[in-house]
């Protein structure tokens, strides 16, 4: 608080009473005293100038008096700061009562909102105010510095508040920590928007009388001035943004006061014209005062202006802390925008120029945002030329900026320039910023959608020109032919879905326009008009079925948006509309348009998309009928026209769709699905025959094997979609894979589509399992397959690559169902058909992908053309999406525990090495694996590090020790690192793994060699125990302090607790540690907890092969040379490594920090 001036002594002085509330802020409470100037030495010392400098209340602080209930208590707001601090909503009368109380006494209220300012800045401390007298210019500047006095503790600034020189003190420890400008929870939440509104309040309240006074805005201004060049963050902060919004507030009174003076000057030349004849007039020479008085004001305005200008934004602009560099840049956006005479000019608009280059990203959004207000007025925008010129190409490159929001509101900066600035936008300027629409954030890519929309696509007058045969679709067919021509031209992406997702918002109403797209696609050349070419057709198709599936499904694509929103109901009604008016559309014409691309792949592909959009009771109505034959009459000569997998699934899925059982139509679906399939397993059946009555049981002619493949293809398809099981086809493909095992003579284009048949018969009769099946049913399952994974392991190892691929992505996911199914609550079923891989499966599969996605194939050299260059770029990333999905099928094996996770220490050694192409994957399984089971997560880390540590000093010279400096010892540091880094910065939730890492750490260290229990006693767990104890500095700082623990099992010690994994370990009192003697109760306890553990270790979770490698790291034979993991039988070697295996010692208490780096080596 503000003790009074020397010289305003004889003013009454009142105690203020505090309040004291829990809800009450802290400076509120604790600022209630103040010193003078002097050091404070002594607790008695301070007691005595507290009491000798109360803080003096206003006179009018009882009208000002309100209160606010809070926790069922009412608490009085007695200062301007719990008045504001409390968001009183009539902020008018407490300024008015202030104004009221500065006309009474100007010295007293002044120093109330002096003491307003420097509580807002969250000071605890204490402020002394004295008169300043006519001292000499140096003696001035001398008193004004920020001192820290290390006897108190304290820190001091002194600084002018004309007329009076301000100390303030406060402790140092809250320095810079806690203030409510930054201040979380309800009680501070409106707190910066009711400071803000308090200033303006002021200010226009005052700008009727005191504002003029020459006494009240210089004390303010020097104030905010001198707080805003201290050290102290809070002080800084706080006073600029004072000082920031009271120049805001003086703008405001700039521009009514110019208003005043312009009215004041007409009503003066009108009146002197009507008096021209006479010499003297009073009212003309009142005008001329008035007039006078405005340009004096004004002065005045302008030197408040310029004062807090210089004295505060010069230096604050540039200040360390962002917020205060966002306060000032958003700030004078708003005094140019608002004030564009004063401020509209280059000296001021360079500020913001330079901060677009600031390292915060809210800066530059406050940049952004006020920029955005002067080019949104073309009256404006006139007047920003040299700006544009200047800082236009750092504005363009700033949709890349790695803050979205700043990316973003750069967008629709460029947007404003475009319409509002003619052609400042170079061609590859737009071309740049138009490809920005296929993002995948999505709020960016509707600011590039709505650049792109006005920009190319939209024109004025587009809805008047009707272009020659365009007919009632002119506009709408002209915008197409742009969007298709932008679409083709762009060749770096190929994103419809994304295209016109960023369009949606935008050109809605122009997107839904199929009967114009479709009218357009069916015109032929003969008809007038130039017709679209092949490309153009193509794009068009594709932009009918992105469309369709946004009016339908009404939200983002795949990779744009993190999930599905929530329509809301006039969305859905919005939705629904769409969906009808899709369906009564596309029921008439989708048959003439298969009819006339029937013979394109890729056109009827995507064409036999859209019925599953359909709203499948428009069908009701009778009339429809007919084009629902057409519909299918057409959709079964395309398959028997294509082979193409993408149109057979695409057909598949469409009977799918049309075959619900729910609508009126099922039954004339069904009958037409049952025809299609009757005839393609009569010709596969045909075909089959053909091939099996030849003398040497296979075909050579490249037709017959061409048909073969074809209607495999078509089965293949169809059953995905379709239970085919009657027409056993199981029997069928069985013979021909069997045949290929025991001859290998089988084209691969038989082979590939035959293993695919048999895996969906399988799932179909699978998922037919029900409560009621008999066990003949389910023996017979069981042996099928059995059967079909022999044939699966058998493939791994074919001599064609895609049939090794193929059968390894099928064994993977048939070993995931199988080891996951439910059979519809029938436990017998469950037990019979269960099916999870042996050790030799495990090992074969974790071969394979070393073998196939961490192999690296020599490459070549040779010289190719741009062309062939091309071809090979395309195939390298064709074989590097393959290798994605074989290792992501087997990492979801290890976390759906269908193999054992030690199996992932073979895979997190390539963790670096192949980062770039497979480290995403990696990390997932990393982080998945930990989140099941922590321990054992953490254990494979151990021993993936291991492995790579013995591997490296077995390659080492066995005469020379091993090299820290090769390349091999850097990439592994480099590995435990990045699996360091994967823990995490909550030490609670990384605990228990990292003390397990640090436990084994300790054991490998004491043990040379695996050594058994020695009489009663675990020998290892001695050694680590000792070795905890050996310190005597480290044992005092985590033992109590009473000097001998207490006796076995009875102990209590807060930094040490031991565990085992069914219960705990006692703790041996330090003599009996330090002597290394036998203790019979911790030895039978040890015995016991063995004897639990070995039980459990029959179960698959703690496989053994998980833990020798940690506690015998010298005792196992290494590993073999293809990375298999192989263990010995060790169920007969005794008690040594159960009982090493018993003991889980965790010596790690819970107050103490272990850091997470404890992989580096």
């Amino acid at each position: 608080m503000i003790a009074e001036p020397n010289t305003a002594s004889n003013l009454p002085s009142q105690k203020e009473s505090a309040v004291h509330d829990e809800t009450a802020p802290e400076s509120a409470v604790q600022n209630g005293s103040s010193v003078r100037n002097g050091n404070l030495k002594t607790p008695r010392e301070k007691r005595k100038v507290r009491e000798q400098c109360e803080n003096i209340r206003r006179n009018s602080s009882s009208s000002r008096r309100v209160s606010q209930l809070q926790n069922g208590e009412v608490v009085e707001a007695v200062t301007l700061f719990e008045v504001v601090s409390m968001g009183k909503r009539a902020m008018q009368s407490v300024v008015d009562d202030w104004v009221q109380a500065y006309k009474q006494d100007r010295n007293v209220a002044l120093l109330d909102l002096i003491n307003f300012f420097i509580q807002c800045s969250g000071c605890q401390g204490m402020v002394t105010a004295e008169m300043f007298q006519s001292l000499h210019k140096k003696d001035v500047m001398r008193k004004m510095t920020e001192t820290f006095d290390e006897e108190t503790g304290l820190q001091y600034k002194k600084f002018m508040a004309y007329p009076w020189i301000l100390t303030v003190t406060w402790p140092v420890d809250t320095d810079n920590k806690d203030y409510p400008l930054i201040r979380t929870g309800p009680y501070w939440k409106k707190f910066k928007a009711n400071f803000c509104e308090f200033i303006a309040v002021l200010v226009q309240q005052c700008q009727c009388s005191i504002l003029y006074d020459s006494y009240l805005m210089d004390t303010i201004i020097s104030l905010l001035t001198g707080l805003a060049d201290s050290v102290v963050r809070a002080f800084r902060h706080t006073s600029t943004l004072a000082a920031m919004k009271l120049l805001t507030a003086v703008v405001s009174v700039h521009l009514n006061l110019d208003v005043n003076k312009h009215n004041a000057e007409r009503l003066y030349e009108v009146e002197k014209k009507r008096i021209s004849g006479k010499r003297t007039n009073y009212r003309l020479d009142q005008l001329e005062r008035k007039r006078e008085e405005y340009e004096r004001k004004l002065l005045e305005i302008q030197n408040m202006m310029n004062a807090i200008f210089k004295g505060t934004f010069l230096n604050r602009y540039r200040d360390v802390i962002p917020e205060i560099r966002a306060t000032c840049i958003e700030e004078i956006g708003s005094w140019i925008k608002t004030y564009p005479d004063g401020f509209l000019n280059d000296s001021y608009l360079k500020y913001i120029g330079w901060m677009l280059y600031d390292k915060q990203a809210e800066v530059r959004l406050k940049c952004l945002l006020g920029l955005q207000g002067i080019y949104s007025r073309k009256e404006l925008v006139s007047r920003m030329d040299l700006f544009t010129s200047r800082f236009k190409d750092r504005i363009v490159s700033m949709p890349l900026d790695k803050d979205h929001e700043v990316a973003v509101q750069a967008m629709k900066l460029l947007m404003l320039m475009s319409q509002n600035c003619g052609d400042v936008l170079s061609t590859e300027d737009c071309e740049t910023l138009y490809q920005f629409v296929y993002t995948t954030h999505r709020p960016l890519a509707v600011a590039a959608g709505e650049f792109l929309y006005k920009r190319l696509l939209s024109h004025e007058g587009d809805e008047e020109v009707q272009p020659e045969g365009g007919g009632k679709f002119g506009a709408s067919t002209d915008r197409l032919k742009r969007l298709i021509s932008f679409f083709l031209e762009s060749e770096l992406h190929k994103h419809v879905a994304y295209l016109i997702d960023s369009l949606w918002d935008w050109a809605g109403k122009f997107l839904k326009d199929w009967e114009c797209m479709t009218t357009l696609l069916l015109k032929n050349a003969e008809e007038g008009g130039e017709a679209l070419s092949d490309a153009h057709e193509s794009v068009l198709i594709e932009i009918i079925l992105a469309t369709v599936r946004e009016a339908a499904e009404g939200h983002p694509p795949v990779g744009r948006g993190a999930a599905k929103k929530i329509l809301s109901v006039k969305e859905k009604k919005i939705q629904l509309e769409d969906c009808t008016k899709i369906t009564e559309h596309f029921i008439m014409v989708l048959p003439q348009l298969l009819a006339k691309y029937s013979t394109d792949a890729q056109k009827v592909a995507n064409l036999l998309q859209i019925p599953q959009y359909y709203d499948l009771d428009v069908y009701r109505m009778g009339h429809l009928r007919k084009h629902l034959d057409a519909l299918l009459r057409e959709v079964k000569d395309i398959v028997a026209k294509h082979s193409d997998m993408s149109v057979l699934e695409a057909s598949s899925r469409t009977y799918y769709i049309l075959c619900s059982e729910e609508i009126a139509i099922y039954s004339q679906v069904d009958r037409a699905r049952t025809q299609l399939i009757d005839e393609l397993m009569g010709q596969l059946n045909q075909l089959l025959d053909g091939f099996w009555q030849k003398e040497e049981g296979f075909c050579t002619d490249a037709g017959e094997v061409s048909q073969m493949h074809s209607a495999l293809r078509r089965v293949a398809a169809f059953h995905n979609a379709h239970d085919l099981t009657k027409w056993n086809l199981y029997d069928k493909t069985l013979r021909l894979l069997v045949f290929e095992m025991e001859h290998g003579s089988l084209p691969v284009l038989m082979t590939l589509p035959a293993l695919q048949c048999m895996y969906f018969s399988l799932l179909w009769q699978l998922a037919a399992v029900s409560e009621n099946s008999p066990k003949e049913t389910l023996f017979t399952l069981r042996r099928e397959l059995r059967c079909f994974s022999r044939i699966c392991v058998c493939f791994l190892h074919h001599k064609e690559k895609d049939v090794r691929e193929k059968a390894f992505m099928i064994l993977c996911d048939w070993l995931l169902i199988l080891s996951h199914q439910d059979s519809n609550n029938n436990e017998e079923a469950v037990g019979l058909l269960d099916y999870l891989p042996s050790a030799s499966l495990q090992e074969k599969l974790l071969l394979f992908i070393q073998e196939h996605v961490f192999m690296e194939e020599e490459e070549e050299s040779k010289d190719l053309t741009e062309e062939e260059e091309r071809k090979d770029e395309s195939g390298k990333l064709d074989d590097l999406h393959k290798k994605r999905s074989l290792l992501a099928a087997y990492c979801k094996l290890i976390v759906y525990n269908v193999v054992e996770m030690s199996a992932a220490a073979e895979i997190y050694k390539y963790y670096v090495k192949t980062y770039n192409d497979f480290g995403d994957i990696i990390k997932e399984t990393l982080s998945k694996t930990r989140h099941n089971n922590k321990i054992q997560s953490t254990k494979t880390l151990i021993l993936c590090l291991q492995q790579l540590f013995q591997t490296h000093a077995e390659s080492q010279d066995s005469s020379s020790s091993v090299d820290f400096y090769s390349a091999s010892f850097t990439n592994m540091k480099e590995l435990a690192r990045r699996f360091s880094l994967t823990f995490g910065w909550d030490q609670v939730k990384s605990r228990e793994s990292v003390a397990m890492i640090h436990k084994y750490a300790y054991l490998q260290r004491y043990i040379a060699e695996p050594l058994p229990c020695r009489g009663d006693e675990w020998q290892p767990l001695i050694w680590y125990r000792n070795s905890l104890l050996a310190n005597e500095d480290e044992e005092s700082s985590v033992l109590s302090s009473s000097g001998e623990l207490s006796p076995m099992g009875t102990s209590k010690m807060s930094s040490f607790k031991r565990k085992l994994s069914n219960g705990s370990l006692p703790v041996t009192s330090q003599t009996e540690a330090e002597d290394k003697a036998p203790d019979l109760q911790c030895s039978s306890q040890l015995a016991s907890a063995a004897g639990k553990r070995r039980k459990r270790l029959k179960s698959r979770e703690m496989h053994l092969q998980e833990h020798l490698p940690f506690l015998c790291p010298g005792g196992l034979p290494r590993r073999c040379c293809k990375g298999e993991i192989k263990t010995e039988d060790v169920s007969k070697k005794g008690q040594a490594e159960d009982t090493t295996e018993d003991v889980d010692v965790d010596v790690v208490s819970a107050d103490q920090v272990i850091p997470a780096r404890v992989f580096q080596l």
